[in-house]
C-alpha cells in the first residue's frame, strides 16, 4: 500500500469519538493522551488498542511556516516515508499543520477480545467512569493508525485556533502595556 492508499483509508475510517475537553495551550506544551482502536488485521473479530500521548510543543518562532516536526510517529521506519515527503503530501491535499513539534509516544499496544463496536462501548464507559477530560478516543484503520492520529491532532489544532489567536493578542496587549508602564 502506498501513502495515498493509507491516507484514503485513514480519511474514510477515522472517527473521533471523544476529544480532550480543553483546547491546546497557547504558550506551553500540551499533552494529548489517547486511546486508538482499530479492527485487528491479524485476529479477525478482535480490536487493537493503542494507548499513548501526543505532546504538542508550544509554538516556536524560529521554525519556518508550515514546517511541522513529527517525532515518534516513525513514518520512515514503518512506511519508508520521510517527514519531508509527508509534509509535502499533506500540503498537496490542502492540509497544513502549524509549525509545531508533534511527539508521539505509544506506550501500550493491547488486544481487546471483541469487536470494534464492543471495544468502543467499553472504552467510552471506562473513560466516562474515570471522568478523564483529557483523554481522546479515536477509531482508525490498523494499517494507517498514525495518519488517524494526525487527523486527531489536526482537529484539536483547528478547535484551538481561535482561542490561541485571542490569547496571543491579549498577551501582546499586556506586554505592550507593561513596556509602556516601565518606560
Amino acid at each position: 500500500m502506498d501513502l495515498e492508499e493509507f491516507w484514503q483509508s485513514a480519511l474514510k475510517k477515522t472517527e473521533i469519538h471523544r476529544t480532550r475537553l480543553n483546547k491546546l495551550h497557547t504558550f506551553k506544551a500540551t499533552e494529548l493522551p489517547y486511546i486508538l482502536l482499530a479492527e485487528s488485521s491479524v485476529n479477525e473479530g478482535d480490536t487493537v488498542v493503542r494507548k499513548g500521548t501526543i505532546k504538542v510543543d508550544k509554538p516556536l518562532i524560529v521554525m519556518p511556516e508550515h514546517y511541522p516536526v513529527f517525532d515518534g510517529f516513525d513514518f520512515k521506519e514503518d512506511l519508508d516515508i520521510s517527514d519531508d515527503s509527508l509534509r509535502s503530501f499533506l500540503l498537496m491535499r490542502g492540509i497544513s499543520l502549524p509549525s509545531l513539534k508533534y511527539h508521539n509516544n505509544t506506550y501500550a499496544i493491547e488486544v481487546y477480545e471483541g469487536s470494534l463496536s464492543k471495544a468502543i462501548d467499553h472504552y467510552k464507559d471506562l473513560i466516562q467512569k474515570k471522568e478523564d477530560i483529557r483523554l481522546g478516543l479515536v477509531i482508525g484503520p490498523d494499517e494507517a493508525w498514525k495518519l488517524s492520529l494526525l487527523i486527531y491532532v489536526a482537529s484539536m489544532v483547528s478547535k484551538s485556533a481561535q482561542s490561541d489567536i485571542n490569547g496571543f493578542i491579549e498577551k501582546l496587549k499586556k506586554d505592550n502595556l507593561d513596556n509602556l508602564n516601565n518606560q
